[in-house]
């Protein structure tokens, strides 16, 4: 019986560490994280895949890649990961939506003049991950950018200062 909640344990331990690294671990950083043999390890994993196949309910799944064990979102769950979370940006398109949204709204000519031409690509980014949108000009042929709703619920902000 002592051995059994010992298998529990070394789930819930190999649980908790795939979803903290994030990432696939291989078999050998799990067995130095827990200090348990590779068998053990082998055993309680194949607990814990057919523990989450056995869900039918849950949107997370334990799966082998090349690179390791992972815990992941199944593939049934990857558009909400699209609504949800937006793509990661670097720091200069950061930069290029703060200065649209600082200056809301801005002539895309003016915003380049600041940023340079690398703001091409990255209000291509911005559009196309929902937070600016690109509306012509009335005469001239810029267009105007500005922030959209997406942009003020991701960053949690009611009004910028004016």
């Amino acid at each position: 019986m002592g051995s059994e909640n010992n298998k529990f344990n070394l789930k819930t331990q190999i649980e908790a560490i795939l979803y903290l690294k994030g990432k696939p671990t291989t078999l050998e950083e799990i067995v130095e994280l827990t200090n348990s043999s590779s068998e053990d390890i082998e055993f309680a994993i194949i607990q814990l895949m057919s523990d989450y196949a056995h869900r039918g309910d849950s949107a997370l799944e334990v799966v082998e890649t090349p690179a390791g064990y992972s815990l992941q979102l199944r593939s049934c769950c990857q558009n909400l990961l699209e609504n949800l979370v937006p793509a990661d940006f670097n720091t200069a398109t950061l930069r290029t939506l703060a200065t649209i949204a600082l200056t809301n709204p801005i002539l895309q000519s003016d915003l380049i003049k600041v940023r340079g031409s690398g703001a091409y690509q990255q209000v291509s980014e911005l559009l196309e991950n929902g937070f600016i949108r690109k509306r012509r000009q009335e005469e001239g042929r810029s267009y105007w950018l500005e922030v959209t709703d997406k942009f003020h619920q991701y960053f949690e902000i009611d009004q910028l200062p004016t």
